[in-house]
């Protein structure tokens, strides 16, 4: 039997507060929505609910509220096959994300109440869960100390680091130097670029463009994988199901461009379903859209 691959998350765990909308009211202004639903979210829970449902055996560390959010939270991620045991409630309320989502498109603010308490000491704690990964996958709506203390534990053993630098915010050189696989999107990439020398960390870039696929480098020449082409419903949650499989990918042995082509089938996936962990994909749709998409060759 084929070994699951141990996918090891460390990040945000929020409730997604979701209004669609035909279009986004400007400031002073009142618009009556289309819609209105709650999502378990956040980008750490988020990527390993990707992960869990492409057939990964994933550890979420990470923080709740003692509140109904992060009870409800718990119960889900359980049910999506995410091991929740390295999460705790804390005393802060959960955090929450306010999602409007107009013109195929979204925006989102988010409040990190609980996830504030993913520190270094904290991290630290769980050091026996990151060493025995196979892929850590990390982001940056939880303190950045706590994002250092869990790179540095994943180098000390050899784990491969993938950094998804959302939110967008300035990056120690060594946190560079020392993850495996960089994810911005366009937006975050010109950020990163402007506060690093780019030709330190080109060869670890792979950067997600939406519907214009994504940007690898190897050999010192940009590589484009472009996207599957489809009827969009709702992106949020993309470039999450985008970094969930990856890790799945490169965590069976398959070379980046390949794995970029996986992780941009699960994202094209994602897109056709409202919600962000509700639209993602089982390993066995991938697979089946794949093959009817062309393989991965």
């Amino acid at each position: 039997m084929e070994q699951k691959p141990k996918i090891t998350v460390v990040g945000s765990i929020n409730m997604d507060l979701v209004t669609i909308t035909s279009q986004v009211p400007k400031t002073g202004e009142t618009l009556f929505g289309d819609q209105f639903y709650m999502n378990p979210g956040g980008k750490g829970a988020n990527q390993a609910v990707a992960a869990a449902r492409l057939g990964g055996r994933v550890k979420l560390i990470g923080c709740v509220g003692n509140d109904s959010f992060g009870k409800d939270i718990l119960q889900h991620l359980q049910e999506q096959g995410v091991d929740v045991s390295n999460v705790e409630p804390v005393t802060h309320m959960t955090a929450t994300a306010s999602i409007i989502v107009a013109n195929q498109d979204n925006s989102i603010i988010v409040v990190p109440g609980a996830n504030n308490n993913v520190t270094a000491a904290f991290v630290e704690s769980k050091r026996d869960i990151i060493a025995d990964s196979d892929i850590l996958i990390l982001q940056l709506e939880i303190p950045l100390e706590g994002v250092q203390k869990a790179i540095e534990i994943a180098k000390e053993n050899g784990v491969k680091v993938i950094l998804n630098p959302a939110p967008i915010q300035n990056l120690p050189s060594q946190v560079i130097q020392d993850v495996d696989y960089i994810t911005p999107n366009e937006h975050e990439y010109l950020l990163l670029k402007e506060e690093s020398n780019e030709e330190t960390f080109a060869e670890k870039l792979i950067i997600t463009k939406g519907s214009k696929g994504v940007s690898i480098v190897e050999e010192g020449k940009e590589i484009i994988i472009p996207a599957y082409k489809m009827n969009v419903v709702d992106t949020t949650g993309a470039g999450d199901s985008f970094n969930g499989g990856l890790a799945i990918a490169l965590s069976k042995g398959l070379d980046l461009k390949d794995a970029c082509k996986y992780g941009n089938a699960v994202a094209a996936l994602s897109t056709t379903k409202l919600g962000a962990q509700t639209g993602m994909p089982t390993s066995e749709e991938v697979e089946s859209f794949i093959v009817n998409q062309g393989r991965l060759d």
